[in-house]
């Protein structure tokens, strides 16, 4: 008797399940929208009545509605006209961060029969945001023994736009001792380096004051500046260099605190306390990296103080300094490139979508 009732659950569970998909079918057509970013509530996005195939009386008569969560909180429907509209203000920074393309995925429901219409929102950027340095003003220390065409690294400001409106450029107040060198990086990235032109002579000017400015690609152009103090020394003639300009280390996120990832090296030529070497992070280090990461003053060791997470950031780049303890001191310069390498620690969902929206989160095991 069991057996039975057993076959027959299974068999009506099967009819009824059949029956379900006979009633829904989803629509995978090419509706896609484009809007730029810090639209006024109320803008109107596209004729979304118009652009599905349906009359005015279906968005009544077949209950269209928006059911995705970013659909609901960002954009409406206005049933006079069919038309999907704003519905509160978009900032793509938040939604997108940095990411060269910035898609809403959004589901529009309607009934009789049950559809599921799958659109697509693209928010384009505007050049909302300036240029940013993390610090006002940053101060450096050169001997005027210091040979000419040696180059300083510089802070790297931050957009929070991209493409056309991200940095494109930076420039320098004028001085007859320094100019200004753009050094390229991988990505489109760009690096201000301060290049030594003519020789320092600490007797007729002991302090040189520049400005770093940084222009993004916008029209009108943003920028964003920072003071440079540079302080003329004199004594102790030869600088640490390191052994690489530039560290590149790739680590999965997952890696454990202490780890470390790389050590750089530099040698000073010259003697005794002169040439004895302490590394440390650059003065203009963000505090973020350096909840992240530390460094071993003797050692040049690198490793994880914190954790890393692939999708706050793919990249981290740090500026290192190797100074001397002479009289006065002198500093190299390096760089370290972390590459962020992603694991799967992100649970997928699963949305079922019906007269009320249900949600499925399938969690890895230990999560």
């Amino acid at each position: 008797m069991t057996k039975t009732i057993g076959y027959r659950d299974w068999r009506w569970q099967a009819l009824w399940w059949h029956h379900f998909f006979l009633l829904w079918s989803t629509i995978n057509g090419q509706t896609r929208y484009s809007i730029p970013e810090e639209l006024k509530q109320g803008s109107v996005v596209g004729n979304l009545a118009k652009d599905l195939g349906l009359g005015l009386s279906d968005i009544f008569d077949r209950k269209l509605r928006l059911s995705s969560e970013a659909g609901e909180q960002y954009f409406s429907v206005d049933a006079g006209k069919g038309e999907l509209v704003v519905n509160d203000r978009i900032d793509r920074e938040a939604l997108c961060a940095q990411s060269a393309s910035c898609v809403l995925p959004l589901k529009v429901v309607t009934e009789n029969p049950l559809q599921l219409h799958r659109i697509e929102v693209e928010i384009r950027d505007i050049n909302d945001n300036y240029p940013i340095f993390s610090t006002e003003e940053r101060s450096l220390k050169i001997a005027e023994s210091t040979a000419t065409g040696i180059r300083f690294p510089l802070e790297t400001a931050q957009d929070q736009d991209v493409g056309s409106n991200s940095i494109k450029s930076y420039t320098l107040s004028k001085d007859e001792c320094f100019s200004l060198r753009i050094k390229e990086l991988s990505g489109n990235r760009k690096v201000p380096e301060l290049v030594l032109d003519k020789s320092l002579d600490r007797e007729k000017q002991s302090v040189h004051q520049l400005l770093l400015t940084a222009l993004d690609g916008g029209n009108p152009v943003k920028t964003g500046t920072t003071k440079i103090f540079v302080t003329v020394l004199d004594n102790n003639d030869n600088v640490p260099v390191f052994k690489k300009p530039l560290y590149n280390v790739t680590v999965h996120e997952n890696n454990v605190a202490g780890k470390v990832l790389v050590k750089v090296e530099a040698t000073d030529a010259d003697e005794g306390v002169n040439g004895e070497i302490e590394y440390a992070f650059a003065e203009h280090t963000p505090k973020s990296l350096v909840s992240i990461f530390q460094l071993n003053s003797g050692t040049g060791e690198m490793s994880l103080l914190g954790p890393l997470d692939y999708e706050s950031s793919t990249m981290h780049e740090i500026d290192i300094t190797a100074k001397d303890k002479g009289i006065p001191e002198m500093e190299g310069h390096c760089r370290v490139q972390v590459i962020v390498v992603d694991i799967n620690d992100n649970a997928p969902e699963i949305v079922l979508t019906s007269n009320q929206t249900q949600y499925v989160r399938m969690h890895q095991e230990g999560q």
